[in-house]
């Protein structure tokens, strides 16, 4: 069976659990060899353990890398060079969500804290990826940003500002790169079932009502829509923001 992104060389950041894990999990079925990092290098082995399950011949690199570090990032992309000879696909998932506070009452370090990771962090890893898939002749960016990259949340102003901030970076690289042959876009995920929202069956419960489906999404249902933006059936698609949220965007 043809594998769409046989042969492809991919990182993915913030891979050690959640949407991270299963983005790297899709991009593996499809065929792309992969870089995975995180500053938990224990999750990132499971991760790759799991690729390796579904599918035998699975290749993959585990890097501790902290997203809010521009070196980090570079050695990520020499990482990908040195196992798969280029790069092609990056996914830039890695994120917290930070301090939760009012406005006046969030700290100037918990501020940068969540701006570094979430918004700076993105910034670097294109930084360092994009001279490499320019190399390559082009390739494919995905950015991992939220519902909350378009609207507000109450008590977290840091976290909204830095996922707003990730989709404005993605439209412009995307403006900037597309005669290059490099396609960026970003992924905007409602709230979805992963250890970061907690175990309170009442928490659960009242994040689900939130979206017109009337359920928290799954990992995986993000991880395909990732695959197919870095797949040759996206060639169309860049500059775009694609919302994974069942229908809460739409109310």
């Amino acid at each position: 069976m043809d594998l769409e992104l046989q042969g492809k060389a991919a990182i993915v950041t913030g891979a050690a659990s959640g949407i991270g894990r299963a983005i790297a999990l899709s991009l593996s079925r499809e065929g792309a060899d992969l870089v995975l990092t995180d500053i938990d290098v224990a999750g990132c082995e499971q991760t790759l353990a799991q690729m390796r399950a579904a599918r035998a011949d699975a290749k993959g690199v585990v890097l501790r890398a902290d997203a809010s570090r521009l070196d980090d990032h570079e050695a990520t992309v020499n990482a990908a060079l040195d196992a798969y000879g280029g790069l092609d696909i990056a996914v830039n998932n890695a994120g917290i969500g930070g301090e939760a506070n009012l406005t006046c009452d969030m700290s100037p370090e918990g501020w940068r804290r969540v701006i570094d990771v979430n918004l700076n962090g993105v910034y670097y890893a294109m930084h360092a990826q994009l001279p490499a898939l320019l190399a390559r002749g082009g390739g494919s960016i995905v950015n991992i940003a939220s519902i909350l990259g378009r609207v507000g949340w109450r008590t977290a102003s840091a976290y909204v500002a830095s996922k707003h901030g990730v989709v404005g970076l993605t439209k412009t690289a995307a403006l900037e790169y597309a005669e290059r042959g490099i396609r960026i876009n970003a992924v905007g995920p409602g709230f979805v079932e992963t250890p970061i929202l907690g175990a309170d069956p009442e928490v659960l419960e009242h994040l689900a009502t939130l979206h017109p489906i009337q359920r928290l999404g799954q990992p995986g249902e993000v991880g395909d829509l990732v695959a197919y933006l870095a797949s040759a059936r996206a060639s169309l698609v860049t500059g775009a923001y694609y919302p994974a949220d069942g229908g809460y965007l739409a109310q």
